[in-house]
């Protein structure tokens, strides 16, 4: 097993610290990709890299990127679930690289939500 080096400790505790940040409500968003066994052979991992690679090259230290297993829903994944502060979470399904990165920049950059891939608000359903 490599030791760990200072690099490795300080990413770790950046990591921490934004998940900190955001139960203490400084953050502005939070993204949740699912990743139960359906979400992950439907390409949630793929949903989870375009994710981490976009929020580290655009420096978005105060969105909160974390994962979950399977919503219920496993003919819709990948999914993902957009948490706002003061908003409903809105859950977006049948996703690719090119429609999450949409939603990063129109609904957590923009707070517009993405109608067209967006499953439900809250409780409610899209129509």
């Amino acid at each position: 097993m490599p030791k760990l080096k200072i690099e490795d400790l300080e990413k770790m505790s950046q990591r921490v610290r934004k998940t900190v940040l955001l139960r203490e409500g400084a953050g502005r968003a939070k993204i949740t990709v699912h990743m139960g066994t359906c979400g992950i052979a439907a390409g949630a991992r793929k949903i989870m890299n375009t994710l981490m690679e976009d929020i580290e090259k655009n420096n978005l230290d105060d969105v909160i990127l974390t994962n979950s297993g399977c919503a219920g829903l496993c003919s819709k994944e990948p999914m993902v679930t957009v948490e706002l502060k003061d908003e409903a979470p809105v859950k977006y399904v049948d996703l690719t690289p090119e429609k999450i990165r949409r939603i990063l920049t129109e609904h957590v950059l923009g707070g517009k939500i993405v109608e067209e891939y967006a499953l439900a608000k809250g409780s409610e359903r899209m129509s």
